[in-house]
């Protein structure tokens, strides 16, 4: 989905879809502020967040939410799941295929109606996977 299909393609859903596309690392709103202020100096944090949930509403960010921190926001829309490194909280992208879970979970407990499924890795991420541990 490019640039292009945007409703409302204004500069700063532009700067703010493009910041979070080039940061490889899943940012949260803060980060994104703070980058898209260099490309659109008077935006607004309030516009920042406005047009993150927007985005997330159109299906151009997906949400990573973790209870007791900041949502980040990722732009690989192509099914994948996370690594949550243990030491520095770092979010690594997983090409894993796994079984139909939400398919799985609704055989098993018929009496439920399964929507979703959410999966995450916990681990190391390879920077700390190489530092020298003491």
């Amino acid at each position: 989905m490019g640039l292009m299909a945007l409703k409302r393609l204004t500069r700063q859903r532009k700067a703010i879809l493009e910041v979070v596309q080039k940061a490889h690392h899943h940012p949260d709103a803060a980060w994104i502020y703070q980058e898209v202020r260099k490309v659109v100096p008077k935006v607004s944090l309030g516009t920042v967040y406005r047009t993150l949930e927007a985005l997330v509403a159109e299906g151009y960010l997906v949400p990573i939410t973790k209870a007791g921190e900041a949502t980040r926001y990722d732009a690989n829309l192509h099914p994948h799941l996370h690594l949550i490194c243990e030491a520095c909280g770092a979010i690594v992208d997983l090409e894993v295929a796994l079984p139909d879970l939400v398919t799985l979970a609704q055989e098993a407990h018929p009496g439920v109606e399964v929507r979703a499924a959410e999966v995450a890795f916990r681990g190391l991420c390879p920077t700390c996977k190489a530092a020298p541990r003491g």
